[in-house]
């Protein structure tokens, strides 16, 4: 079984974490996603870009009212080397992570499981994590095959994933535990939910990204044997 490719990986985390709308303005590609972060509202080239194109995308952004943002990936480092030469700042680092979804086993009883819709207490602690209502719309309007799970500890309601399938590749997003049940096995209980429905829905690997100073999640991924298989970053216009 062959790995999935950066790109490929990528076309899986756009298509799971879908925008409300694709705008192709001159060399680029603009998400637009208000709220939905910084995967739905940034740019990505699509060809050579230049200082005339940076301006039109400024000025696109503004007309959507969001940041000048750009998704630099591997293989992009004149453009990257141009945004540093305009004061595009550096922001967000993340790594890609991909494993078989036949390597996930399910947690045994109700410690973790899938279902959808979610449950309002899934939306409540999405939204104390950071996931409010814009991010919880990008789950709504993702298409196919897609789950949240719910993990629980000490009879609570402990945290929640969401997982959606596409090209093969179930992508987890916006896996957030419960403050108080933290350290006790709830996300690395959802991951093995994640992975379980995953490979019962189709997909052949489970992928995610995490921004590279997130250090537990990183070792909480590495410890279930993913790999770091790609990573990008993103560049945005100084004030």
């Amino acid at each position: 079984m062959t790995a999935p490719d950066g790109a490929t990986i990528l076309q899986a985390m756009t298509a799971s974490w879908p925008p409300l709308a694709e705008h192709r303005i001159g060399p680029w590609t603009l998400r637009e996603g208000p709220g939905g972060g910084n995967r739905v509202t940034c740019a990505v080239a699509e060809g050579p870009v230049d200082k005339a194109g940076l301006a039109l995308l400024e000025a696109a952004a503004a007309r959507l009212g969001q940041p000048g943002l750009v998704m630099v990936r591997q293989g992009e480092a004149a453009l990257d080397a141009l945004l540093v030469a305009e004061g595009w700042a550096m922001g967000e680092d993340v790594v890609l992570y991909l494993a078989p979804a036949s390597a996930f086993a399910a947690p045994s009883g109700m410690a973790a499981f899938a279902l959808w819709p979610p449950l309002a207490i899934q939306r409540q602690i999405w939204a104390e994590g950071g996931s409010g209502t814009a991010k919880q719309a990008v789950m709504d309007r993702a298409a196919g095959a897609k789950t949240a799970i719910l993990a629980r500890c000490k009879d609570r309601p402990a945290g929640t994933a969401f997982v959606a399938v596409a090209g093969g590749i179930g992508f987890v997003h916006a896996l957030t535990v419960a403050p108080a049940l933290r350290r006790m096995g709830a996300a690395r209980n959802m991951m093995g939910a994640a992975g379980a429905w995953a490979h019962t829905a189709g997909a052949e690997w489970l992928a995610l990204a995490v921004t590279r100073g997130n250090t537990p999640a990183r070792a909480l991924y590495a410890s279930l044997g993913m790999q770091v298989v790609g990573h990008y970053h993103y560049r945005t216009r100084q004030a």
